[in-house]
C-alpha cells in the first residue's frame, strides 16, 4: 500500500512528457509527482532511477512470499506463474538504472493493519543486510 505515502501507480504517465521533459515541467519524472511502472519503463535504460518496495514482495526466513492486495488486506498468491510474474516487476525495475539507484521501503504504520511494520521490515532489512547504503 503505497498510496498513503502519496506513491499512486495507477495514473498513467504520458511517457513523452515524463521522460523527456525538462525540470521546469510538472509531468516529467524530475518532479516525482507520478510514478512509472515496470510496463513504463520496459526496455529503457534510465540515469536514476527511485523503486517503491511495497509488501507484495516480502523477505521472510523461508525465502521470499508473494502477495497482492485485496479489498481491505493482503492475500497470497497461489499461482506459480503470478509469483513469477511479481518477482520479474521487480527485477525489471531494479535493472533499469545507469547511474545509481534509491530503494524506498515504507515504514508502515503500526496504527492500520494492511501497513503494519511488520510487512516492510524484513525486507528492509534483507536490503540493507546486504551492504546497500541506508539514506536518512
Amino acid at each position: 500500500m503505497l498510496s498513503p505515502d502519496a506513491i499512486d501507480i495507477r495514473v498513467d504517465v504520458d511517457p513523452v512528457h515524463w521522460f523527456l521533459n525538462d525540470k521546469d515541467d510538472t509531468r516529467s519524472s524530475f518532479y516525482l509527482e507520478d510514478a512509472a511502472t515496470e510496463f513504463q519503463v520496459r526496455g529503457l535504460e534510465l540515469d536514476w532511477i527511485g523503486v517503491a518496495w511495497d509488501g507484495d514482495l516480502r523477505s521472510a526466513e523461508s525465502g521470499w512470499t508473494h502477495h497482492y492486495f485485496r479489498g481491505d488486506r493482503w492475500c497470497n498468491i497461489t499461482s506459480a506463474q503470478n509469483r513469477r510474474s511479481l518477482v520479474n516487476a521487480y527485477r525489471v525495475l531494479l535493472t533499469r538504472a545507469r547511474q545509481g539507484i534509491v530503494i524506498y521501503v515504507p515504514r508502515g504504520d503500526s496504527n492500520d493493519s494492511t501497513r503494519s511494520p511488520d510487512i516492510y521490515q524484513p525486507t528492509y532489512d534483507y536490503l540493507t543486510g546486504l551492504r546497500i547504503p541506508v539514506l536518512e
